[in-house]
């Protein structure tokens, strides 16, 4: 059974279908569906003008150029093999290929925060100004208070302008404690002021924002480090992740961020945010292509509860299938 079969399986009962990935994805499930369904009218026979135009629409979609290329010629060669030679049973194959490439990136991650048995478990932030780090924050504390946890957010980005009063405006809202500093101030000593409060109030997670200057990556890497250095100290196997945060709308320039900070800190995810504002869905293939490193939520949407856990299977049936049983 194909992976396209399989997902219609699979989601064919609508209360195993996540509606927020359908919708979240909407822009770019129309963008890449409504471009392979013109590109299969367009040749009653594959050739090789047929796979270039198949590869251009990958690129399109922000897979990036060598996934694509691969992923096209991986989905070729099969093609040959087997003698298909109509277009509408290429698509099958082309999902394999983008449920592969993924896949084969590593073993499979549980993307949930794994919570440490003693002491608090301690989250560093990262990303760019402008992605929705402060909102991204809000949202993962949101998620976990839910789950019970005692939440601590510590506002680390004191460069930014009202970086630390939006951030407390979030913890107000959500009813979570926060540490914050001065304007301007060394950002690894309201660390350190987050650690101490977090060990003797005996908090379950600790979300530190840092500043999302990428200016100079010698600067980055060197306060990074610092506030890592001062976090391990307080806390000795911490910070036990380090998320990115990307905004999808940003396209390959969203990978190029990732290279620079991984160069930069030893990330454990990335969160791709506003997926929903998108056409180009192929971002997360890319970003686990040329990074190695797994998409650990995606954002589909404005509300609290639109952080989702990324799922690849509901990320493909939402790119790729959709609504399409339910019209």
């Amino acid at each position: 059974m194909g992976l396209i079969s399989f997902l219609k399986e699979k989601f064919s009962k609508k209360e195993n279908k996540n509606e927020k990935y359908v919708t979240g994805l909407d822009k770019s499930r129309k963008n890449f569906s409504s471009k392979l369904n013109l590109l299969t009218k367009k040749y009653s026979k594959v050739n090789d003008d047929y796979f270039d135009e198949l590869e251009q629409i990958l690129i399109e979609a922000d897979v990036g150029v060598n996934l694509a290329l691969e992923i096209v010629e991986a989905t070729k060669n099969e093609t040959d093999e087997k003698k298909i030679t109509d277009p509408s049973q290429i698509n099958e194959l082309l999902v394999d290929k983008m449920f592969i490439s993924y896949a084969q990136q590593g073993e499979n991650i549980i993307n949930e925060i794994s919570f440490q048995k003693d002491g608090p478990t301690v989250l560093l932030v990262v990303g760019v100004n402008g992605v929705g780090k402060t909102t991204t924050i809000a949202k993962l504390a949101y998620r976990y208070k839910k789950q019970g946890k005692k939440i601590l957010l510590v506002a680390g980005d004191t460069f930014r302008a009202g970086a630390t009063e939006q951030l407390t405006i979030w913890a107000e809202r959500l009813g979570v404690d926060i540490v914050k500093g001065k304007e301007n101030q060394d950002p690894a000593s309201v660390c350190y002021d987050g650690m101490r409060k977090a060990k003797e109030g005996n908090f379950d997670l600790v979300i530190c924002d840092t500043a999302g200057r990428l200016q100079n990556k010698l600067n980055l890497m060197q306060e990074l480090s610092k506030m890592k250095k001062v976090i391990s100290k307080e806390i000795p196997s911490a910070p036990h992740e380090i998320f990115l945060i990307i905004d999808a709308t940003t396209g390959q320039n969203g990978v190029v961020q990732a290279k620079a900070f991984k160069e930069c800190t030893s990330l454990t995810g990335v969160i791709i945010t506003k997926m929903d504002g998108t056409s180009k869905g192929g971002i997360i293939l890319a970003i686990r292509d040329e990074l190695g490193i797994p998409v650990r939520f995606i954002g589909l949407g404005e509300k609290m509860d639109d952080l989702q856990e990324f799922d690849l299977d509901q990320y493909l049936y939402g790119l790729c299938l959709g609504n399409k049983e339910d019209e």
